[in-house]
């Protein structure tokens, strides 16, 4: 049986960070750290949430004890929204932000956002998603018009660079033992970009009329 396989495309991991209301007047210093450190910013808005907004967001909290204090302060000021993208982007920017409780973070993480930013448990400064699934979710939330790419997992990621991935890879790496260049490193990435398989391809139907 022939297994059908999406169109080659390139998957990069995304997550969804918060600014909070009370840090953001800290932003630029905020989104410097974010892109020194590796992460990409594709989209960002900055806007206000009401508190039926943010019982929303925070649907799952729902039910604990600091659910409405959680809901007021989230609800209190602007905050900005931001899509950040990098590999691994969801495990990195938790490392980065540090524990949820400030506190905690400034004892134990001090060099972390919210031991930075952050003043206790329920103001720290910044938010981040929790797995990839939960940050489609909290990104469609905050950027409805965007359209998410499902990240292959498991098997089918398996499927995918089997199937797309290795024979290209396996090709260059036969070729470079073959030419044995000076610098291997910049002669595989311009072999890799000349044999790409999912290069666009201009196809132009020459008319009659052209032709003339």
């Amino acid at each position: 049986m022939q297994m059908l396989m999406p169109e080659p495309q390139i998957f990069v991991e995304r997550t969804l960070a918060l600014i909070k209301p009370d840090v953001v007047d800290k932003e630029e210093e905020i989104e410097d750290c974010i892109l020194r450190s590796g992460f990409l910013i594709l989209q960002k808005r900055k806007l206000q949430l009401s508190p039926e907004q943010c019982s929303n967001f925070y649907a799952d909290q729902y039910g604990k004890v600091f659910f409405p204090n959680l809901t007021a302060y989230m609800s209190s000021g602007p905050l900005v929204a931001m899509v950040l993208a990098r590999h691994c982007a969801v495990s990195y920017w938790k490392e980065l932000l540090g524990p949820s409780n400030s506190v905690r973070a400034k004892r134990t993480h001090p060099h972390s956002l919210r031991a930075i930013y952050g003043t206790d448990d329920l103001r720290n400064a910044l938010h981040g998603s929790l797995s990839i699934s939960t940050a489609e979710r909290e990104i469609q939330f905050m950027f409805p018009e965007v359209i998410l790419e499902p990240i292959p997992a498991g098997q089918r990621a398996r499927d995918y660079l089997n199937l797309y991935v290795k024979p290209t890879l396996l090709a260059g790496l036969t070729a470079l033992c073959k030419e044995k260049p000076a610098d291997p490193m910049t002669w595989l990435a311009d072999w890799l970009i000349e044999h790409n398989p999912n290069k666009p391809r201009l196809q132009h139907h020459i008319t009659e009329e052209e032709h003339q």
